[in-house]
């Protein structure tokens, strides 16, 4: 796992993102140009200009993402490499009993047959060098290393000796047993899009309680507002809330501003594929509005909701950070997005770079010198806090009664503990060797890849489903 310095690296990004860097806007911030008491004003008021004491300002965001990196991302995401996740949907829930399964139809996930997976995916042959994927082709084809691993190299043996030690070092932030289990199985991601299937009430309700009161640092005497599962809450709790968090250091807040931001993407989701109709002739799915105004108009939430929208940029802001970071280790000549299909194969890598120099052009640059420097051991018990909270949170995720409610949780969880491994690892990807088959203190298996992209995917699309509900609110009166 990094070092502390890493850490502190990783602290200096959350106090720039949080007001202690310089950022050059895009383009000028404008005010929220709907009209004060209109619909669109009341979800949209407060996601303008610079976030949270950041000089980084909504506006550039939504020109990078919808005019940039949308499109990009979007085209990735459709390919083979990408759509396939490997997921274990039948582990107990590991925190209470009762874990009751969603009965509703949409709540379940089509399951990919072995023959509907390429093979090159299947023999997880992507951690692999050039070098020694030609000697596992040579050797069969087979789908285990293990099977073949006499006859490979002893600088290949080497390498995948380390490779092995690190998949199971406890540099991770999430459970990772999954990818091993043998009750794992793939999903095609595109035949079980992420949208509202009816999942609600008390069972939903406990998964994010759990989350927010159990695992962001939060004293039982703060009470979080519009918790579903207290009752006689008032303005006055929202009000000691934001006091408290705003007194905590500046880590624990953004943890907690992650988080927020998580759960309020995943809102937009559900309320942008919502099951608009369903009967003889079909399905129709579409945006909702006043779903969308339920969970983020400000007189609906009692202001929450646009708090809410403005961590979702918070978390576009860190994990757009995570992939200008990891550049270098997918610029390695070596690497490979393996599926078996050389051609699309050395596609799918052009197009990734580009995607991540892209990223990495967005102007989020900052003084390493204001980084926080803390007492040591402080510091250290802190970065292990985080990371205990975020695995405790990965595991939660097996609660969750609707399936695919579970996998898309799972899979964005997961997305996010791998670029907070990331941001936590920059000595360590500075320093990567030019060749994959020399020992490396980083690794990212093919599942932690997928997983990354693919949250990111998410937190993409929701930002470019705020202009199509800023368009939709407008309308309404």
């Amino acid at each position: 796992m990094g070092s502390l310095a890493s850490f502190l690296h990783l602290i200096g990004l959350v106090l720039f993102l949080l007001g202690a860097g310089t950022v050059t806007s895009q383009q000028d911030p404008s005010p929220d140009p709907s009209p004060p008491g209109s619909a669109a004003h009341r979800c949209f008021c407060q996601v303008t200009g610079h976030l949270d004491d950041c000089t980084c300002d909504v506006e550039s965001i939504d020109h990078i993402n919808n005019h940039k990196l949308f499109p990009k991302l979007q085209r990735l995401l459709q390919t083979d490499y990408f759509r396939f996740y490997k997921v274990n949907l039948n582990k107990p829930c590991p925190f209470w009993t009762d874990n009751s399964h969603c009965g509703i139809r949409h709540c379940a996930v089509k399951l990919c047959e072995l023959n509907e997976v390429p093979d090159g995916i299947k023999s997880d042959s992507f951690k692999y060098s050039e070098e020694a994927q030609g000697e596992l082709e040579e050797c069969g084809k087979v789908e285990k290393l293990g099977a073949v691993n006499s006859s490979l190299s002893e600088e290949t043996r080497r390498a995948v000796l380390e490779w092995s030690r690190h998949d199971d070092a406890a540099d991770r932030f999430c459970e990772a047993d999954d990818e091993q289990s043998p009750d794992s199985q793939y999903v095609d991601l595109l035949l079980n899009p992420e949208r509202f299937t009816g999942y609600k009430g008390p069972a939903a309700w406990r998964i994010w309680n759990s989350i927010y009161e159990e695992n962001c640092f939060k004293p039982s005497t703060v009470r979080r507002p519009l918790n579903p599962l207290v009752s006689g809450q008032g303005t006055a709790e929202g009000t000691l809330f934001y006091s408290w968090l705003e007194g905590l250091c500046v880590e624990k807040r953004a943890f907690f501003r992650l988080l927020s931001g998580l759960h309020a993407s995943i809102n937009v989701h559900l309320s942008a594929r919502y099951l608009l109709d369903d009967n003889w002739s079909g399905q129709r799915w579409g945006h909702n509005i006043s779903e969308f105004q339920q969970r983020f108009d400000a007189e609906l939430t009692e202001g929450e909701g646009p708090r809410r929208l403005r961590n979702l940029y918070f978390l576009f802001l860190i994990e757009l950070r995570a992939l200008s970071k990891v550049l270098p280790y997918f610029e390695r000549p070596d690497f490979l997005l393996y599926t078996g299909d050389p051609a699309q194969d050395s596609r799918n890598k052009d197009l990734l770079l580009e995607l991540l120099r892209l990223a990495k052009s967005f102007p989020l640059h900052f003084d390493e010198n204001s980084m926080f420097a803390g007492d040591k051991k402080e510091a250290a018990k802190l970065k292990e806090d985080f990371r205990f909270h975020f695995r405790n949170i990965s595991r939660i995720m097996d609660c969750v009664g609707c399936f695919k409610c579970r996998l898309w949780g799972k899979l964005q969880t997961q997305g996010l503990g791998t670029a907070l491994k990331i941001l936590f690892s920059e000595k360590q990807i500075e320093s990567l060797p030019e060749s994959g088959s020399s020992p490396s203190s980083f690794q990212l298996t093919r599942q932690e890849v997928v997983a990354l992209l693919n949250a990111f995917g998410r937190i993409s699309t929701s930002i470019k489903e705020l202009e199509h509900f800023r368009d939709l609110l407008s309308k309404v009166q």
